[in-house]
């Protein structure tokens, strides 16, 4: 699996460094720190002036880059495989992009928050339009991450269930982790008009068909470095997917990027959004 660590100097840019503790050894992992240098703000500044302004400023950005990048393979965990530093001029978020997909990395790994404007949010701009536009996994770091045993899994269909399999067979994780499956029927009493007789065992027949679906999903996960089990929900999904977080206390929980409505995007909706916001460990958002 080839790797990308996007890192800024932010608290949580070193936590990601040292989540790769819990990853199997990379085929290649790439350290970015990408340079956005401002330009002059000031529109009556004469052009010679302006671009040694900002011939200066990157020169020293890119100097403390460097630093920034020596010092982050100092901590880096043993055996994360064979190291590569890269620094590169752009917005940040484009860089992470470009390079992602140039060097065609399997997982991106990044803390939640910057050390931009925006580093009260418990997600990041950076972090979040990552999340948005990246081609492969990505990883969300937002804490300090002492163990992986514990893996909360949410699928909402079949769709989820093909990526869900299809990334932890490429065995991710450095041990072996417990994982529960969970799918939640977004539904509320009562779900059908007043009147309709067989409504319960009409919803019986669902919750059913969730549990078969669940257990089928943690039946095929089983013998990928981890043992399944399965649990449905009822209810607001990103609520019930919190929840049970909170019940289960997860080390991780892995979220997939498309809805049930196929191009659909299941990170731009509110499921993925409240439990990106509020995740109580780390998340990762495969595709």
């Amino acid at each position: 699996m080839r790797t990308l660590l996007a890192v800024d100097g932010s608290d949580q840019s070193y936590e990601a460094a040292r989540a790769l503790a819990h990853l199997s050894p990379a085929e290649q992992l790439i350290v970015l720190h990408a340079v956005d240098v401002p330009k002059p703000a000031y529109p009556m500044i004469l052009p010679e002036v302006a671009q040694e302004i900002y011939t200066t400023l990157e020169r020293t950005m890119r100097e403390d880059g460097e630093r920034l990048l020596n010092k982050i393979s100092s901590i880096l965990p043993e055996h994360t495989g064979p190291v590569s530093k890269r620094l590169e001029v752009g917005r940040v978020v484009e860089v992470i992009l470009a390079v992602a997909e140039k060097e065609e990395v399997d997982l991106i790994v990044l803390g939640a928050r910057g050390l931009g404007p925006f580093r009260e949010l418990v997600i990041g701009s950076v972090s979040h339009r990552v999340l948005m536009h990246a081609s492969c996994a990505t990883l969300v770091v937002n804490r300090p991450w002492p163990s992986l045993r514990r893996v909360l899994l949410a699928v909402e269909g079949p769709q989820d269930a093909e990526s869900a399999c299809r990334f932890l067979a490429l065995r991710p994780f450095r041990g072996p982790v417990e994982v529960t499956v969970l799918t939640v029927l977004p539904f509320a009493q009562p779900i059908w008009p007043a009147g309709v007789s067989d409504s319960e065992a009409l919803k019986a027949n669902l919750v059913k068909s969730a549990r078969n679906f669940a257990w089928d999903v943690a039946t095929r996960l089983t013998g990928h470095h981890c043992v399944a089990t399965a649990a449905v929900a009822q209810g607001a999904p990103a609520v019930e997917i919190l929840q049970e977080a909170s019940r289960t206390k997860p080390d991780l929980i892995l979220l997939g990027s498309r809805g049930h409505e196929g191009p659909t995007r299941f990170l731009l909706g509110s499921v993925s959004h409240a439990v990106l916001h509020r995740a109580p460990c780390p998340t990762l958002v495969f595709r």
